[in-house]
């Protein structure tokens, strides 16, 4: 954000062609950035960036997109060409118009705003550490989406696929170069040439279209053999394209093994939710002591083999996930936290790793882990096989118990035991307040589980045990024992 308002004295100066490339691509990093943080992180502050940027890029956009086709024309037609005299002509009185419009927008560019989300932004940011499964979580998902964009784009010569694709493999660019800088920099170089490649491809594509509207008094000979020319130079670069993803080199395999495999992938989609929790402020204090609660129940239950819910993989990776955003709705300021923090997960890209079905249950989890138990009329709960109803109260159960031995004086999960015995199952609670009312609300807060278990839960209190400290010895200390 700092080198964009550089960017910005250049091209208020002079808005040479490299001025002008060089604070789009500035601001293109900000605003790439800002997409992928927005599906971790709902604060305002990131959408706000992107829109202050947007005019101001799109503007520059279309003054740069005019002088890479004008450098085009002037590498394709000789200077007698009568279509590329007549090219220029077009473009250049295109140009200074979109010049002004450019300078304008750089002139009412509001960096006051933009330096204020630079501070914000800033800090917020953090929540994904660099390199870190968070990142490779992000950046694997932009590969894949890529890569899909790859396979559509090789069975046409269409333009628009294509176009796509070098989309695509921009938003992997930048989340690397953004996230992930220690493979940015044994990748950058040749995710910069394919961008470039695919780049050329599109701008070749675009004076092909132009020609046809420009130069359509220009005689068929004529305009035959500059549409042959760009057509020459198109195939050159994808088959430069094709060599180097699906020839010696295969870069998307390359990419692709660089990034979370099998068993680190869910590590990894797991380690992108907690960024959420943080970014939401519950991944510390009295969120994060509910989640490890809930986790130790569920672990205690699943030991003790009583139901699918509690022995099913799946399952367990959807505990882990709801137990870890089970306080985000407190922090996105609605009357209704629970939907709200349902909401929201369903608007975000679902993880790799993740299915939709998975992703349904995380939601309606974390709507139900507090406030009204689910019922047959709600909708989304209603649409649920009864397996799935089932995993749905189990979780939310779980969490519900969680909740209300943290407000009950359980501070710790160590030495808490979940047993079963001939006809119930008993919950050792230590430190858990042995009181009516927190007798009250705890079995209020089991209600859910239990109709799960299909069997009393019953939730013991436990003495927590004083730790002894001895005391080092000191010559006093030793004379004292002696004379006793």
């Amino acid at each position: 954000m700092e080198r964009v308002l550089k960017e910005l004295d250049e091209v208020r100066t002079a808005p040479e062609v490299d001025a002008v490339h060089d604070l789009r691509v500035a601001l293109r990093r900000c605003r790439s950035l800002a997409a992928v943080m927005e599906e971790v992180d709902p604060d305002a502050a990131w959408p706000e960036m992107r829109r202050l940027g947007r005019k101001l890029f799109r503007q520059l956009g279309e003054l740069r997109d005019t002088q890479v086709l004008e450098e085009w024309v002037k590498k394709l037609g000789a200077p007698s060409d009568p279509v590329r005299e007549r090219l220029l002509s077009h473009l250049g009185k295109i140009e200074a118009g979109e010049k002004d419009a450019a300078l304008r927008a750089a002139e009412k560019f509001e960096q006051k705003a933009w330096k204020g989300y630079e501070r914000v932004l800033g800090r917020r940011v953090r929540v994904v550490p660099v390199d870190g499964p968070a990142a490779q979580s992000l950046a694997l998902e932009r590969l894949l989406a890529a890569k899909e964009l790859h396979l559509q784009a090789l069975r046409t010569e269409k333009p628009e696929p294509w176009h796509a694709l070098r989309i695509g493999v921009k938003r992997f660019r930048y989340t690397v170069e953004s996230l992930m800088p220690e493979r940015y920099a044994a990748w950058g170089d040749e995710l910069k040439h394919v961008q470039d490649l695919l780049g050329e491809v599109h701008d070749l594509d675009v004076l092909a279209g132009t020609i046809a509207s420009v130069a359509a008094e220009e005689t068929e000979e004529v305009k035959a053999a500059w549409i042959e020319r760009i057509a020459t130079e198109r195939s050159a670069r994808l088959e430069e394209y094709r060599q180097l993803c699906m020839g010696t080199r295969r870069l998307w395999q390359e990419w692709r093994e660089g990034l979370p495999q099998a068993k680190r992938q869910e590590s990894a989609a797991m380690a992108r939710l907690r960024a959420t929790a943080r970014a939401l402020g519950a991944g510390t204090g009295k969120s994060a002591l509910v989640a490890r609660l809930a986790m130790k129940l569920y672990e205690g239950l699943a030991k003790a083999k009583v139901g699918a819910p509690f022995g099913n993989r799946e399952i367990r990776k959807i505990m882990r996930a709801a137990a870890a955003l089970q306080g985000i709705g407190a922090g996105l300021r609605s009357k209704a936290p629970q939907k709200a923090a349902r909401k929201f997960l369903l608007s975000l890209a679902i993880p790799v790793g993740w299915n939709e079905e998975e992703w349904e249950l995380l939601g309606l989890a974390v709507r139900y882990h507090r406030g009204k138990e689910p019922r047959e009329k709600d909708k989304a709960f209603a649409r649920l096989g009864k397996e799935a109803q089932k995993a749905v109260c189990a979780l939310s159960g779980v969490l519900r118990l969680a909740r209300e031995l943290r407000k009950h004086g359980v501070t710790s999960t160590k030495d808490m035991q979940v047993e079963r015995s001939v006809d119930a199952l008993i919950v050792r609670a230590p430190g858990l307040a042995n009181t009516e009312d927190s007798a009250a609300r705890v079995a209020a807060g089991k209600h859910l589980l239990e109709t799960v278990l299909d069997r009393p839960l019953i939730v013991q209190p436990m003495a927590v045990l004083a730790k002894v400290v001895e005391l080092p010895k000191t010559p006093d200390t030793i004379q004292a024992a002696a004379s006793d």
